[in-house]
């Protein structure tokens, strides 16, 4: 797999991951819980631009 493609791949993971992370701390009131989730959702968005950026330059 291409790098590009493996970080699209790797940020989307993270970013579902850090949905559901942030949900399930919402709806059991757990705000670490839900501060982790966000920030892993936000790292995913990240990743996610990444590779989008190697495969515009043509990694």
């Amino acid at each position: 797999m291409k790098p590009s493609t493996q970080d699209r791949t790797e940020g989307k993971l993270h970013e579902v991951k850090g949905k559901i992370k942030e949900e399930v701390g919402k709806a059991t009131n757990d705000p670490d819980l839900e501060v982790s989730g966000d920030a892993e959702k936000k790292a995913g968005k990240v990743q996610k631009w990444i590779g989008r950026a190697e495969k515009a330059v043509g990694e």
